[in-house]
């Protein structure tokens, strides 16, 4: 029997799926976090052979000592994941200290976490991207502004989603923020005029993909999270062939292998330096799910199962799970301090039939989402946009 260590598996709440999958297709699925037991829901419970409660996941320590513990008691772990991008680092340097081959260890990590890095294996695949410049001096940043133009993007270099990302737009806010960064390391990039889309892929073991499909965010999640706005985005009903190709050929620039994996890139609005209206240039690669809902939305637009997808390529590297009929998956998260001209319970009546999901997210990814979630199916884009007008009309 396989033994799978998953790190944090009860948070985000939905990914017992995952547990419960691997669990079905025969592997002994092992759990590490820092939730006590009795607090982990009834399906958690059911999908896990074993439990370890850490202190803290923070510590280094006690996680390598719960490992040991399970290959103490199990034998050699085949595979060890968090699918969380908070934990990649987390699980490479684990993989690496217990000599688990199965995923990214701690060598890969600058390729695949640090932005900078992540401009070489574009550059393998052929995709263009933003130029950049590493934060360093106020006079080295001027010059990179002044190369580009205002206005610029700064985000640490090795960051989580959208958070302490600023869109400098002149010379009097760069030096603002060079006089009150924090204490890390930032990435300056030319600002790319584009919708963010994305190619979302479950690949196995050999670089191959086996479930593939991609979102589309018409409003960028830094404009989102640093204006406090609504939340929109949408699973496409058919993943254009063009980006299909870019994200094919960052599989095989990165070297993913056995991995779901989320990367972004722009549509370009514009023309620009980076590339012409309407071509695909390179954002960022993540190589673990797109978080919260997107795999429950994946599903939704897919008529699939990607927790299955998952299971079936880490049990047998394969899958005989295909995809039913394909439609649009939209998602509005609403803010609490925005006065709706529809209500929620109101919305939700209006659009009952095309509803899945309605639900109000924890405030640690309501910043990023919105409080108040809404996702609904149409088989159209005309009834999906109409879906979002209603959902985000202000009173």
């Amino acid at each position: 029997m396989k033994n799978f260590v998953f790190i944090s598996p009860n948070f985000p709440t939905n990914y017992w799926h995952f547990c419960r999958e691997l669990k079905a297709n025969g592997l002994r699925v092992l759990g590490i976090g820092d939730q006590p037991y009795d607090d982990l829901s009834q399906e958690l419970k059911a999908s896990l052979h074993e439990y370890y409660k850490v202190g803290s996941l923070e510590n280094y320590e006690e996680v390598y000592r719960a490992v040991a513990f399970f290959i103490f008691r199990y034998g050699r772990i085949d595979f060890l994941e968090s699918n969380n991008e908070y934990w990649l680092e987390l699980d490479a340097h684990l993989r690496t200290d217990f000599h688990i081959m199965s995923g990214w260890q701690a060598e890969d990590l600058p390729l695949i976490k640090y932005k900078s890095h992540m401009k070489e294996g574009y550059g393998r695949a052929g995709i263009p991207f933003a130029r950049f410049h590493l934060v360093d001096s106020l006079e080295g940043c001027l010059d990179f502004a002044r190369e580009v133009g205002y206005p610029v993007i700064i985000k640490p270099d090795n960051g989580v989603g959208a958070s302490d990302t600023h869109k400098i737009k002149n010379e009097e806010e760069l030096r603002f923020f060079m006089d009150h960064r924090w204490n890390t390391s930032y990435i300056m990039e030319e600002f790319i005029d584009g919708e963010i889309q994305s190619y979302d892929a479950i690949i196995n073991s050999h670089g191959e993909p086996l479930f593939e499909t991609g979102n589309d965010t018409p409003r960028s999640i830094m404009d989102t999270v640093n204006e406090k706005d609504n939340t929109v985005f949408y699973m496409q009903k058919d993943l254009p062939e063009d980006l299909r190709a870019a994200g094919r050929a960052c599989v095989r620039a990165f070297g993913v292998r056995s991995r779901f994996v989320h990367f972004e890139f722009f549509r370009l609005l514009r023309d620009q330096p980076v590339g012409g209206r309407g071509q695909v240039a390179a954002l960022e690669v993540n190589m673990r799910p797109c978080g919260g809902a997107s795999p429950e939305m994946m599903n939704y637009a897919n008529s699939t199962d990607v927790y299955k997808i998952y299971a079936d390529m880490i049990a047998y590297d394969s899958t005989l799970k295909g995809c039913g009929q394909h439609q649009y998956c939209g998602f509005v998260g609403r803010r609490d301090q925005r006065i709706f001209a529809i209500s929620h319970d109101d919305l939700a009546r209006q659009y009952a039939s095309a509803m899945r999901i309605r639900l109000r997210l924890p405030d640690v990814l309501a910043e990023g989402m919105g409080n108040e979630v809404f996702i609904a199916v149409f088989p159209e884009k005309e009834d999906m946009d109409r879906f979002f007008y209603d959902a985000v009309r202000e009173s």
